[in-house]
């Protein structure tokens, strides 16, 4: 890769004239003078739908919604709900709370129990249970397809027909499940100078994976892919836009294939920030099937989010070099795009949601 030679070229001169700079510190602010329009908060209140708060049960609710109304963030989305007597203690903290409207609990499944022979039914029974404790949504992590094992070893594919109808129950609810599969395809690649994630490799290099490890990249990313056509009643939201941001046309051919398909933003705000006019053009084209995630919630992380999205800013940098050491552009969203990305569309896919609280 270009940019790997050259720092290699960088490295190898400081050496030369006796200057001590490794590789992974070279990071030279940038000269050029343009325009810019930091952002603070978002233009339009806005529902996150990919956030993780194990311990709602116990947490300060009034510290979490100070927090949410600094950034303009109406509405969160807990994925992290857990289910059973933990979301009966979530919902009782929610619920006796004065920002019950504010705060939706997505519940989860238990994978590692699948051999039991009434795992299926059981598990069915739980969603039951956890909407009518007040579950709007399932959240599938990445441990599913990838870590999770059945009791003689061997991994829990994404499509194993006996959690198909724990998905048609959530179809019958009207319920999404945003599903988490995989991680970016570089993971499985080799660690060398034309891996995009070196940096991030050689930084975080428990990361990286051997081509069938544990299995290959494709074959997750297609599991995932079948049961969205194998249970066309119910909606599914694909975390990170899944693992497509840097694919958009790839992307556009999916969403085409599968209506009940859609995607969120969540940790790959870089990769939009850097093609700003495929990006426009595939939110002109794809703005009802988007809707706005960030996954790890760090209040001050969501700054780059929105100008990213709102301004026409040039040339700026994301917030981990490692995961982009490329600059960013804004890309300008349309308002009426940005309403449908920042809260429209969330309303329409998960129930619950005041829409009283948002704009028309």
């Amino acid at each position: 890769m270009k940019y790997i030679f050259f720092l290699s070229l960088i490295l190898t001169t400081s050496l030369i004239f006796g200057q001590n700079m490794e590789f992974e510190s070279y990071d030279p602010p940038s000269t050029l003078v343009v325009p810019e329009n930091p952002k603070s908060s978002a233009k339009y209140p806005f529902v996150d739908v990919h956030s993780h708060h194990w311990r709602m049960g116990e947490m300060d609710l009034d510290k979490l919604i100070n927090e949410m109304d600094s950034l303009n963030m109406q509405v969160i989305v807990n994925l992290s709900g857990r289910g059973g007597e933990e979301l009966v203690k979530i919902m009782d903290n929610v619920n006796s709370s004065d920002h019950k409207k504010r705060i939706v609990n997505f519940t989860n499944i238990e994978l590692r129990s699948i051999d039991e022979p009434d795992w299926t039914e059981e598990t069915v029974k739980k969603i039951e249970f956890d909407y009518k404790t007040g579950a709007r949504g399932l959240k599938i992590y990445k441990s599913q397809g990838m870590s999770n094992t059945d009791t003689a070893g061997n991994r829990i594919k994404i499509d194993d027909p006996r959690i198909g109808p724990v998905f048609e129950k959530c179809g019958e609810l009207g319920i999404p499940v945003l599903i988490h599969s995989a991680d970016p395809k570089s993971f499985w690649e080799p660690h060398d100078s034309l891996n995009e994630r070196w940096l991030e490799l050689k930084l975080r290099p428990r990361r990286k994976r051997g081509p069938d490890n544990p299995a290959p990249w494709d074959t997750i990313i297609q599991e995932q892919h079948n049961i969205f056509k194998n249970h066309p009643n119910t909606n599914f939201i694909a975390a990170h836009m899944g693992w497509y941001p840097n694919n958009l046309g790839k992307l556009a051919e999916l969403l085409d294939e599968m209506p009940n398909m859609y995607v969120e933003i969540g940790a790959v705000i870089a990769e939009l920030g850097r093609q700003p006019r495929m990006a426009n053009r595939f939110f002109e084209k794809y703005q009802d099937r988007v809707l706005f995630g960030k996954d790890s919630y760090r209040p001050e992380e969501y700054p780059t989010y929105f100008r990213v999205l709102e301004t026409d800013d040039e040339y700026f940098p994301y917030y981990k070099r490692y995961h982009a050491f490329w600059k960013m552009y804004g890309l300008d969203l349309p308002d009426e795009i940005l309403k449908k990305l920042y809260y429209k569309n969330a309303i329409k896919l998960i129930p619950g949601i005041d829409e009283t609280m948002f704009p028309e």
